[in-house]
């Protein structure tokens, strides 16, 4: 039978990782906050201040809605997206390649896959606080007017899991900070054209076939579809998109560790 995690690598205490965590940050907490401004930028300057002249745009059922509106789901995407990858990537390789922790956690009963799990866990914990404050932000401007916004909150989680098992899987495969740039190359453009400042069908068709593949294009339009109260079916598709992205890149992120650290 096919393994999937590898055997013995799991004991069950993930969550050390995470008290480990909070412990390191108690006197580090204005660098874990400040991710939280960016997004509260771009809301201030794109949806007041070029809003003003932009006018409305078309929501999920094609109804108008002003652009502060249609661009906060997007830079709520973003916040689950930059708080989960930031943490599970520059952080892990830095206690991974350099400050050897993870080998020191391996004297102790902790296995590779709860180093993996850990270290998701608390990428997603950062990922989850960043979209809980953008979310607050959004209820003081009035962008949240129906009730499967309450569920926005645990949509982003799902996200911020996915971008988490996701960055540590390709984070376990470099090999220097110059790659680092790749990273970088990944995350601008997602977040310049997977739909968060303008409607997909402003690209050509073909174009709009590479941004369908994005992942943070099926986070801009299920946290589109949540905040505006416009659900459909397709949301479950969304859905099941991030569930699959998730278990992958936890899987991969898990195997890579166990080579890694126990070869």
């Amino acid at each position: 039978m096919l393994r999937i995690l590898p055997v013995g690598g799991y004991a069950g205490r993930a969550r050390m990782l995470l008290v480990r965590s909070t412990l390191a940050y108690r006197r580090a907490w204005l660098a874990f906050v400040s991710g939280f401004f960016e997004p509260v930028f771009y809301l201030f300057a794109l949806g007041q201040g070029l809003g003003s002249l932009v006018g409305t745009m078309p929501g999920p059922d094609g109804s108008p809605i002003s652009y502060a509106a249609f661009i906060a789901p997007g830079l709520l995407a973003a916040s689950a997206m930059n708080g989960a990858v930031y943490d599970s990537t520059f952080n892990v390789f830095f206690k991974l390649r350099y400050a050897k922790l993870y080998d020191a956690m391996l004297a102790t009963p902790l296995g590779p896959v709860d180093v993996a799990l850990g270290e998701i866990g608390w990428a997603l914990l950062r990922g989850g606080l960043y979209s809980l404050g953008f979310l607050a932000v959004m209820a003081g401007f009035g962008l949240l007017t129906s009730p499967w916004a309450l569920l926005a909150l645990p949509a982003a989680l799902l996200v911020a899991f996915a971008f988490a098992a996701l960055g540590m899987a390709a984070t376990s495969f470099m090999r220097s900070w110059q790659d680092f740039d790749l990273i970088q190359l990944a995350i601008i453009p997602m977040f310049l054209f997977a739909t968060t400042f303008f409607p997909l069908s402003v690209y050509p068709r073909p174009l709009q076939l590479v941004i369908e593949c994005l992942p943070l294009y099926h986070a801009v339009e299920l946290m589109r579809g949540l905040t505006t109260g416009i659900v459909s079916a397709g949301i479950l598709g969304h859905l099941a998109y991030f569930v699959v992205l998730a278990v992958l890149g936890a899987v991969i992120a898990a195997r890579r560790l166990n080579t890694l650290l126990l070869r």
